[in-house]
């Protein structure tokens, strides 16, 4: 089977504009549309909404941060959502970080993989009617599926971990496949010998800005990509607390990920996009000559990856994303 195909709506633009294009991309061949929340706009209003503008993909939340609702209400969302789209919701759960926990909710941001293990356990027994941990009440509605997909994005060690453990999905924001084993496979062994056979194979839903052939289109992609990669390694947490630049420092450009924040941090925003290496973009991004972007996402495949996230101008024109389609089917 071929990988799957998705997209992800974009938290600091207007919903509706992007909403208006999903049913063409929806056509195209994305197979799971995620819809982020950081501190803009709430998932859930927009997810509702998509799911009575769209017939076959999934509806995704990416993600949920697991602190700033209690693990109940985490549950019924999802159980709505799965009950509007007729079975096509999944529900993404990650940490999120101090910066958006703590500074934006005013909730404290503690025992991150302990609140996950909360939620998930909350989850699965709402689905199965039963009442939530530390609870006497039954819900009174059931989603159509017992068990709703969770996918859990995730970074470091002990959360990957977990995802290989607990969770159907794993989803890393960013993902070198030449590292994918260095940087995270102990801890997706040792969370995988603690599977339960009932969860089937991990999924691992991995993010990229995606362009093939053309080169303006290459070109505008890496643009796009560069700007990301900043924003995330540079301002996304603290100097001592974000985990993106701990990720970019695993995966070999530890110098790079300290002169990106220290721009970025200072307000040298086009500086710190700069100061990406060209290796780092290749790394982080799928683009170039069809044959070069062939061989990268067989080698997606081939570490298991089984969901494509298309990111940047791809992700918002049907035909360019048709053709990533076509391109994943031939592997």
């Amino acid at each position: 089977m071929s990988m799957r195909l998705a997209v992800s709506l974009e938290y600091a633009r207007d919903p509706l504009p992007q909403i208006a294009r999903v049913p063409d991309l929806e056509a195209a061949g994305a197979d799971l549309v995620l819809v982020p929340e950081v501190y803009g706009f709430d998932a859930a209003t927009t997810a509702g909404f998509l799911a009575a503008r769209t017939t076959t993909a999934r509806i995704g939340f990416g993600v949920l941060p697991v602190h700033t609702r209690s693990p109940a209400l985490i549950a019924q969302t999802a159980a709505g959502l799965d009950a509007l789209s007729g079975g096509r919701a999944v529900l993404g759960l990650g940490t999120s970080g101090p910066g958006v926990v703590t500074g934006f909710h005013g909730v404290p941001f503690k025992s991150p993989l302990a609140r996950i293990r909360e939620v998930v356990a909350a989850c699965r027994a709402v689905w199965r009617r039963d009442p939530p941990p530390g609870s006497a009440l039954r819900p009174i509605l059931a989603p159509p599926r017992e068990r709703i997909p969770i996918h859990l994005a995730t970074l470091r060690p002990g959360g990957v971990a977990l995802a290989a453990e607990l969770a159907e999905g794993w989803y890393p924001l960013f993902c070198v496949p030449e590292r994918l084993d260095a940087v995270w496979g102990g801890a997706l062994r040792d969370g995988g010998a603690r599977r339960d056979g009932s969860l089937g194979t991990l999924e691992i839903v991995v993010s990229m800005h995606v362009a093939v052939g053309d080169r303006d289109a290459r070109d505008a992609a890496r643009a796009a990509a560069r700007r990301d990669i900043a924003l995330y390694v540079g301002g996304m947490g603290p100097r001592d607390g974000n985990f993106y630049n701990e990720l970019a420092g695993r995966f070999g450009w530890p110098e790079a990920a300290a002169r990106i924040q220290d721009r970025f941090l200072a307000g040298r925003r086009d500086a710190a996009a700069a100061a990406i290496p060209a290796g780092m973009l290749d790394a982080l991004t799928l683009t170039g000559p069809e044959a070069a972007v062939r061989e990268r996402a067989a080698l997606l495949r081939d570490m298991g990856v089984t969901t494509l996230v298309v990111r940047g101008p791809a992700a918002t024109d049907p035909a360019a994303l048709a053709k990533v389609r076509n391109l994943l089917e031939t592997l």
